[in-house]
């Protein structure tokens, strides 16, 4: 029989919560059925929807908790009040072995901080990095940090270039990935002084993937390397504007065909290849960021997505989970150490 694996959720986080979370449980019940799930919530809010559920409420279970972290607490404030939270004790069940994972669409800044101080990180990472998957023109990208570090030093982004290789082997099934670190140019002598040392360091490391070099924002669309490592500022402001132009994009493709008689004909004959290119840019297809780096998988959801959105990001705790992915890190790293102290 298949293993197991069982998802804490954070049931109230997310701006469409509880709603969203339960109903985004029992899609992704139906596509990993060998998944048991453990939902802190509110109880008198929680277990209502989950009755309408019959199915998932077989294999899931509400923790009541009545603590909510909100949307706009500073982290700093949420650890120190937020200690009988949903968030706080779906990431302890994490800690204490009773979940496999935990999944959760609210404040990003509370659950990172809480992730730390709970799960601590893997041995020999000094920061761990929110790492996501983009859309491109070949396939997909891992795209990392996209915000969990607003200032790195070289150091972190070499962890996250090694982390992110490891995770493209596992999620996106590349063998020899290929590595890039964005930069306002291409060229060698271009960027600061810490870059270019990264970039140093990072070609010396080819054993583990191949260094491409510097890219720039179009590189991300284009596909250019299978991951893309900067800091979290800029790359928390990349995502934000990635997913900005997508759905500005459709909004004015939207309107386009609905501008004049002959755009709605047209439109209707290309319906297929306007529903496949939706599906291809659809942000909650690619919804979910692992935090790499922790003694345990932690994912976030957006935090304005909806049930399907939501199933997906329970889709890469799965992923995650399945391809041993810290188990991975750990080994790499240790192989790494024991090679260069050799």
């Amino acid at each position: 029989m298949p293993n197991v694996n069982t998802i804490a959720l954070d049931a109230m986080g997310g701006d469409q919560a509880p709603p969203m979370v339960i109903a985004g449980a029992d899609v992704a019940r139906k596509r990993y059925p060998n998944t048991h799930f453990l939902i802190f919530g509110d109880d008198a809010l929680c277990g209502p929807l989950l009755r309408r559920f019959s199915r998932l409420a077989a294999v899931a279970e509400v923790v009541h908790t009545e603590d909510i972290v909100a949307a706009d607490a500073k982290p700093s404030v949420a650890v120190r009040r937020g200690r009988k939270s949903s968030m706080w004790l779906a990431i302890n069940s994490v800690a204490e072995r009773r979940a496999n994972a935990v999944v959760s669409a609210g404040n990003t800044g509370a659950l990172m901080a809480m992730s730390k101080l709970i799960l601590k990180t893997l041995p020999g990472i000094s920061r761990p990095a929110i790492a996501g998957l983009i859309p491109t023109r070949r396939s997909e990208s891992v795209f990392l940090d996209l915000g969990a570090n607003i200032e790195c030093g070289p150091e972190n982004l070499i962890e996250f270039a090694l982390m992110g290789g490891i995770l493209a082997r596992a999620v996106l099934g590349v063998i020899r990935p290929t590595v890039g670190l964005l930069n306002v140019g291409e060229e060698e002598f271009k960027g600061r002084n810490e870059l270019r040392e990264v970039a140093n360091v990072l070609r010396s490391k080819d054993t583990l993937f191949d260094f491409h070099g510097f890219v720039e924002g179009d590189d991300l669309t284009t596909g250019t390397t299978d991951v893309v490592v900067t800091d979290g500022f800029t790359g928390n402001i990349t995502l934000k504007t990635l997913e900005g132009v997508s759905q500005a994009y459709s909004d004015f493709l939207r309107r386009s065909l609905r501008s004049s008689l002959s755009a709605r004909l047209g439109g209707m004959l290309a319906r297929s290849a306007f529903r496949s290119l939706r599906e291809k840019v659809d942000p909650r297809k690619h919804n979910g960021a692992m935090f790499v780096g922790l003694n345990g998988v932690a994912v976030k959801s957006h935090g304005s997505t909806d049930s399907l959105g939501f199933a997906n990001a329970i889709g890469v705790a799965v992923d995650i989970i399945e391809q041993g992915v810290n188990e991975r890190i750990i080994s790499e790293l240790s192989r790494i150490q024991s090679t260069e102290t050799a």
